[in-house]
């Protein structure tokens, strides 16, 4: 008999989140609703719930690379994606682990800049940001940053998105955000994807950019306070995709669908921002996220 194909295994490289909506706790849900097998690297260990962050205690570099080592000398991932780095050495200490593991681009890597938790709280330091420019952009296949984050990194003037006056498909608004995609990818990225969830407009908008060719995917916004954890869910549905040998757009849109189908059907847990649902199905319709293409 033939043997049946490897289990496709994703790793995750982020903090632990207590309340179970974000982190390493959402991308390993995730991983599995896609039939993906999931490894992880904790980086910090966080004590929140719906309300906020109450603390952050960060695991060390060292722990931290050899975590990625273990992961890849044994199960072999076919995927990455990291999210919150907390620090400088921790950022640093993930790169070269991950150019040690295996010769860049031979395993796609998916960077989530995270930076500021959905409740407000800071989760990268300001000299992280510098070294997440400078070493793991290179390294990435995707880097998917929402407005505030894209604006940081690129310095792209992205902040009329939180006045609301914008109208949907607003002609300046996609302009802008087609420079920061393009930005990133020419700081080393292979491709980028900007992410309108952080606006005001009713029809999100989010843009891929991959040095080439761009996609763009609308959708309405669904009123509710039960976002927390979107970014990481997003991205690691977008590394599952990746895991399973799915192209990158092809993964982009149905990860997307993944995530407003979890959004649209979140639990209500939580007196605060609570989570969304991760029980939502992998398998999005191909005919209802088809995205524009430039």
């Amino acid at each position: 008999m033939t043997e049946p194909p490897a289990t496709p295994v994703a790793l995750t490289i982020a903090g632990s989140d207590s309340g179970g909506g974000a982190g390493i706790q959402a991308d390993l849900k995730t991983f599995h609703q896609f039939g993906v097998f999931g490894t992880s690297a904790v980086t910090a260990v966080t004590a929140q719930n719906t309300h906020g962050v109450a603390a952050v205690g960060p695991v060390s570099a060292e722990v931290v690379a050899k975590q990625i080592s273990a992961v890849f000398s044994d199960l072999g991932p076919r995927a990455v994606k990291t999210g919150m780095l907390f620090d400088e050495d921790v950022v640093l200490a993930t790169a070269e682990a991950l150019r040690r593991a295996a010769p860049p681009h031979t395993v796609p890597l998916v960077v989530d800049p995270v930076m500021v938790a959905t409740s407000g709280d800071r989760l990268l330091r300001p000299g992280a940001v510098r070294a997440l420019v400078s070493e793991l952009l290179p390294l990435a296949a995707l880097v998917t940053p929402n407005l505030p984050e894209a604006e940081i990194l690129t310095g792209v003037r992205l902040s009329q998105a939180d006045r609301g006056s914008v109208p949907p498909g607003d002609t300046g608004m996609l302009a802008a955000t087609r420079r920061a995609a393009q930005a990133l990818v020419a700081r080393g990225a292979g491709a980028a994807l900007v992410k309108g969830g952080h606006g005001k407009e009713k029809i999100i908008t989010d843009l891929l950019w991959d040095g080439s060719r761009e996609w763009i995917w609308r959708g309405e916004r669904h009123e509710t306070v039960h976002t927390h954890g979107t970014g990481c869910t997003l991205s690691a549905a977008i590394t599952a995709g990746l895991a399973l040998g799915r192209t990158l757009p092809a993964a982009v849109r149905d990860a997307v669908e993944f995530t407003r189908l979890a959004v649209a059907t979140a639990p209500g847990l939580g007196g605060g921002r609570g989570p969304v649902n991760h029980w939502g199905s992998a398998d999005s319709d191909p005919d209802s996220t088809q995205p524009q293409r430039g």
